[in-house]
């Protein structure tokens, strides 16, 4: 009887060994890149979710780049990845869609939907992306938007003024939700006791976790959150469908493209894109102008030159007219932007802004699938394997950028910059360039104006941000502001 039961031991040791084996040298069709793939299952998800500093390229990425070079593999959330950090394989990767199709883990997938801007392909996708633009296109920022980024900015400064000290992480990431909430679907968070805000924020502070859906985890309450804003938004959604009551808000727009005939939009996609623009828009946007008011106290040159550039636009109102920022001033703001067309639609290249973003580096990766097996350099990306753009190791590479830690508006300068270059990549690449980047450099603009002119303000705590990966502010960033 012993023997059988060390047979069947030594067959189960095995099995495991087998198995660890594979799991640790997974099979191409040639050449794969060096790497390790962790633990089975788990892979090395946990050191890539190690927080680390606001100013530090990934240790995950850092250790793995001196070791293997800068194209590696490993095991994220259960999935098979290939890790680029060079500039010239990311801006491939980015380019070629057919190829590098977008995909995500499977854990992602689960909390932001299937069927979103973030996973849809070729003619979906322009589809969609048509759509967003008819929201926060040039077009639409110049005709609409701006009013309204305007008048909000103005009653939120006032607001923050009349507390004396606020915090600009919290405070910004209610006024760019308030604002953008009503022009996509007339949700007013003070009238409404779901408090759709509340829900969004549990979901995106567990967004990055590791996947264990068991009560009590952040992966668990991230997805709750996006459960419950998603049953806000849908009942928004059916009420403007039963009622039929024009709101003239994108919300409007969406229930008649769905109602179209052979239309590529259903119920579903509508409320989720709904959920995604929410996501995109005030989360990231918030998190750079904290950023940016951080980095142009602490760089009063910066400051200094951004005060004359604004209250010269102050002096050439007409007969000292305090009317809202015009969109003609807007594109003066020549150190905030340097007035250049990029591409098809409209890029302005922000000086200030650019350096921001740069810095800021909000997201951590972007994440595409080899759909057949690809040749880079020597070796294979296989067929079926994620692939994950790293675009935050360039921002911070001393031969792209000097000093590259340095806060240098002055470095954009003069510079051909296209949205989605080999050395920046910020709002991405190729075709999905983010669709929001106007938005946010307006409302990124408008702000500064109506600060440094309007205000004077000082940091008193607060402002350290980590990575973990994402970009959090544990301790907020708190200003004591006044009107001047």
């Amino acid at each position: 009887m012993w023997k059988i039961a060390l047979v069947l031991l030594a067959l189960v040791v095995v099995r495991i060994t087998h198995w660890f084996y594979t799991w640790a040298n997974p099979k191409g069709n040639g050449k794969l890149p060096l790497g390790s793939m962790g633990l089975p299952i788990i892979g090395e998800t946990f050191q890539f979710l190690s927080q680390h500093g606001l100013y530090d390229i990934p240790p995950f990425i850092t250790k793995r780049m001196a070791r293997y070079g800068p194209l590696f593999r490993t095991n994220l959330f259960g999935q098979k990845v290939i890790v680029s950090t060079d500039p010239e394989i990311n801006y491939k990767i980015l380019q070629e869609n057919k190829t590098f199709p977008v995909s995500y883990p499977e854990s992602f997938l689960q909390i932001m939907g299937r069927n979103g801007m973030l996973t849809i392909h070729e003619n979906f996708h322009k589809y969609l992306r048509n759509l967003i633009l008819h929201l926060v296109g040039p077009e639409n920022l110049r005709a609409k938007l701006l009013h309204g980024v305007d008048q909000t900015t103005r009653r939120h400064l006032h607001s923050w003024a009349s507390c004396g000290i606020y915090d600009v992480k919290e405070g910004a990431a209610q006024m760019i939700f308030d604002y953008f909430c009503k022009k996509l679907i007339s949700y007013d968070e003070t009238q409404d006791v779901k408090k759709l805000r509340e829900f969004f924020k549990d979901f995106m502070d567990a967004l990055l976790s590791f996947p264990l859906n068991i009560s009590g985890t952040a992966f668990h309450a991230c997805l709750q959150g996006r459960k419950k804003a998603t049953k806000v938004i849908e009942n928004i959604y059916q009420e403007r469908k039963a009622s039929k009551i024009y709101c003239d808000d994108f919300m409007d727009h969406l229930v008649a493209e769905v109602e179209k005939e052979d239309s590529f939009m259903d119920e579903t996609n509508a409320i989720n894109l709904v959920f995604l623009l929410l996501f995109a828009v005030y989360e990231t946007t918030s998190q750079a102008i904290t950023l940016l008011v951080k980095y142009i106290f602490y760089n009063p040159e910066v400051l200094a030159e951004l005060t004359k550039e604004h209250e010269g636009i102050l002096r050439s109102r007409k007969n000292g007219n305090k009317s809202e920022v015009t969109w003609e001033e807007y594109k003066s703001m020549t150190f905030s932007h340097m007035m250049k067309v990029i591409l098809v639609e409209t890029y302005f290249d922000f000086e200030v802004i650019n350096e921001t973003v740069r810095l800021a580096n909000i997201v951590p990766g972007v994440f595409r699938k080899a759909s057949k097996d690809v040749q880079i350099k020597g070796y294979t990306i296989p067929a079926g394997w994620l692939v994950m753009v790293a675009s935050s190791v360039v921002h911070f590479t001393p031969e792209k950028y000097e000093d590259p830690l340095a806060f240098n508006p002055w470095r954009w300068e003069g510079k051909e910059l296209h949205a989605g270059s080999k050395s920046f990549m910020a709002f991405g690449g190729g075709t999905r360039l983010c669709a929001g980047a106007d938005f946010a450099k307006l409302q990124m603009a408008v702000f500064l104006h109506y600060l440094v002119t309007t205000y004077s303000w000082s940091i008193i705590k607060g402002g350290d941000g980590v990575r973990k990966p994402g970009l959090i502010f544990p301790n907020g960033l708190h200003i004591q502001i006044l009107e001047k």
